[in-house]
């Protein structure tokens, strides 16, 4: 597995190589998501995998090595509690749920995510096959997405998506844990949703009114400025601003489709600091920014899954064995009492641990 080139800080208790979060986006990408069936035997072999998957990946890559693949491993909160135990990620939980008239962002299972990336789709596809094997009896698949990058990084509705992610050193910060959790420093957290699309309904509207949905312009890709811009503007909902300053997160959104079922949607995946940044995000778009201003893009694109998975730093991954005894589950998820607040605080403070909604 390849690792990103961000390690974690020294007061981390070893330094630990994260997994490639922030790496450049690909054209093609395998999504998948699976629980881990019953038994000892199957946790042991999840257990034994995860320090081979390096080499997995390494072996796939190597037969191109400009086609950049690689996979990022994450963990859900069920998953963590089988396999690991305690000590937990401060803020793994499972995905909340958010509900409003017809609007609601489901919740759904997944004990582990692979997100495979290369610029071609047979690179993806061998590796996820070659992960699948190595699991075969071990994992149930709930949910596999094949998905590819659309034009100049459209999404299906005609909109360039993922403008605004942060690069470098801003993604880094974005993106890794540091000492608000200085056990798990170096991790991430990533959510995901599958959106299926009413391209019908979509296309039906005007490119004025769709302009005014996303908040952008569709040819150019320029921001609507504040003094046009609607409030329900999806863009307006999920700028989230924390002591006068953007918390950022990092997309890698990625559209997916059969045009022969009708079935056109985008793989929204979402990485971040603190799951807490993107849960404000979907509250603001389902519930809204106040209550009832919500994203209008859901009167058009509806969530079928939802699910929120913890990434180790490829170090941890690497050190796992598949003979470590099973320790004591965490009782209680740590973050379940600390979702985002109704004033609109993530409580992430300076990100260094700080939780302001007791």
């Amino acid at each position: 597995m390849a690792s990103d080139p961000i390690s974690a800080p020294a007061s981390a208790p070893e330094l630990a190589v994260s997994q490639l979060v922030s790496s450049a986006l690909t054209r093609s990408a395998i999504f998948l998501v699976v629980t881990i069936n019953p038994g000892d035997e199957n946790r042991a072999a999840v257990l034994s995998f995860c320090a081979d998957l390096s080499g997995v990946v390494r072996a796939v890559g190597f037969r191109d090595i400009e086609g950049a693949v690689s996979c990022i491993m994450g963990i859900g909160s069920e998953g963590w509690d089988r396999l690991f135990g305690s000590p937990r990620p401060a803020e793994l939980h499972s995905f909340r749920e958010f509900r409003s008239g017809p609007r609601h962002a489901v919740s759904t299972p997944g004990d582990l995510i692979f997100h495979i990336r290369a610029k071609r789709m047979d690179l993806c596809f061998e590796l996820a096959t070659q992960i699948l094997a190595r699991l075969a009896g071990v994992v149930t698949t709930v949910d596999e997405v094949q998905a590819f990058r659309y034009f100049d990084q459209r999404d299906l509705l005609g909109f360039v998506d993922g403008t605004e992610n942060p690069t470098g050193a801003a993604a880094a910060d974005a993106v890794f844990i540091r000492d608000e959790d200085p056990a798990f420093a170096g991790g991430s957290y990533v959510i995901v949703q599958k959106y299926l699309h009413n391209l019908d309904a979509w296309n039906s509207i005007s490119t004025e009114a769709q302009e005014n949905i996303i908040g952008r312009t569709k040819v150019a890709d320029i921001e609507l400025s504040d003094s046009v811009k609607p409030t329900y503007a999806h863009n307006a909902l999920t700028v989230i601003e924390e002591g006068g300053r953007e918390i950022k997160i990092l997309r890698d959104n990625m559209p997916f489709g059969s045009p022969g079922h009708g079935e056109f949607g985008t793989y929204f995946i979402g990485y971040s600091r603190s799951p807490r940044t993107i849960e404000q995000m979907l509250e603001n778009m389902f519930i809204g920014r106040p209550p009832g201003n919500y994203d209008r893009i859901l009167d058009f694109s509806t969530p079928v899954t939802g699910s929120l998975f913890f990434v180790p730093t490829g170090t941890f991954l690497d050190d796992v064995s598949p003979d470590q005894p099973p320790t004591v589950a965490a009782s209680v998820e740590t973050s379940v009492s600390g979702g985002p607040s109704m004033n609109g605080s993530l409580g992430i403070g300076s990100l260094k641990g700080e939780d302001s909604y007791e």
